[in-house]
């Protein structure tokens, strides 16, 4: 339930836009312009702003050339082969090509091989009613993502990291209970929610290209872009952060027993300390306290014993530093401070976005 209530407050709000967006489409289809049932037109808004933040005028435009581009492959092979079967799969086979051409994202794909398939079937109005529907969601979707609710760079990207942070969190907190467990009472679904976090990854790996993509089309001050780029490079230690907390995964659970209980307070402290730093990974004091304990889990960690404690031990470490450099500190000194059981380290202030502000006039 705690994460259906997080996916559905993360997303109310991009929901309600794209609801408030479908019904304005219509409105407009319907009432402003002399047109029949504007079906599209809705539709065109939903599917071009169902699409992750910062990549929601891009999908506006791939819906666009795929409509129009289907609905011109359509109408010409309607005009030469007529309705029937073969002239459908021939239109989509066109219309797919055109758009691998054009394009070669999937959603530019499927509205063209849509469009080319409404024009085979109900004729050459019908493909003229798409695109205008499609122009006036297209028009919709762009004034809602680019004009009224802009994305802001640098919170588009902490977002992605919050969630990164929590998933690995996750991770380690399951890794911890699975560890105090007897031998009897080990499920070995540990990896299977572990996986997961694999995907989050991959998001955060688009919301950097995507939170660039939105700064280079915006109208930003460069302190403001220098900013954004200072956070994309610590956003790429998450990779690294995550890459070290799957291989104390592994190598905690390979330990017996007995040392995988006494690691198993570590692991927690771990998870804590990243659980803290999702919640707000742009703040200074928030970043301060995660690194002061994952430096605590460091020194508690059993540091001595067989070859495989010794391992897990170095992969503790490893963690704290990845967690050490996210938060800003340098890498000489994130190492120095795990292997010399350091308190507390420097934290710099983490980047902030700035507001966007008209340029000013230069005086003559």
């Amino acid at each position: 339930m705690a994460r259906v209530r997080k996916r559905v407050g993360d997303n109310l709000w991009p929901v309600l836009q794209q609801a408030v967006a479908a019904a304005l489409s219509w409105w407009i289809a319907d009432d402003l312009i002399d047109h029949h049932v504007p079906l599209f037109a809705p539709i065109a808004t939903l599917v071009a702003l169902n699409t992750p933040l910062g990549g929601r005028g891009t999908n506006t435009v791939r819906v666009l050339v795929g409509v129009i581009s289907g609905v011109v492959v359509g109408q010409l092979a309607f005009d030469l082969l007529g309705h029937g079967a073969v002239t459908v799969g021939a239109a989509v086979l066109c219309a797919l090509l055109v758009a691998l051409v054009l394009d070669g994202e999937r959603i530019t794909m499927a509205q063209a091989a849509v469009g080319a398939v409404i024009c085979v079937a109900a004729g050459r109005q019908a493909g003229s009613d798409r695109v205008l529907d499609a122009l006036i969601g297209g028009a919709v979707a762009l004034v809602f993502s680019q004009l009224l609710f802009p994305v802001r760079p640098l919170a588009l990207l902490r977002k992605a990291e919050s969630t990164t942070l929590s998933g690995l969190a996750d991770a380690l907190g399951l890794t911890a209970r699975e560890m105090d467990a007897g031998d009897d009472e080990r499920t070995f679904r540990t990896w299977d929610e572990v996986r997961a976090v694999y995907a989050l990854l991959d998001d955060l790996g688009r919301a950097r290209t995507d939170s660039a993509a939105v700064a280079g089309r915006t109208l930003h001050r460069r302190g403001g872009r220098e900013h954004l780029t200072r956070e994309t490079v610590t956003a790429l230690h998450l990779d690294l952060l995550g890459n070290s907390c799957f291989t104390l995964v592994r190598r905690a659970l390979a330990l017996d027993t007995r040392h995988r209980q006494e690691f198993a307070p570590v692991l927690r402290a771990l998870s804590g300390a990243l659980d803290a730093l999702a919640a707000a990974p742009g703040s200074r004091a928030v970043r301060r306290h995660a690194t002061r304990r994952v430096l605590d889990a460091v020194r508690n960690a059993p540091d001595a014993g067989p070859a495989p404690t010794v391992t897990v031990g170095e992969s503790v470490r490893l963690v704290a530093r990845d967690v050490l450099v996210f938060a800003g500190v340098d890498d000489d000194t994130a190492e120095r401070a795990v292997h010399e059981g350091a308190v507390e380290v420097p934290v710099p202030d983490p980047p902030q976005q700035h507001r966007i502000l008209p340029a000013r006039r230069r005086r003559p």
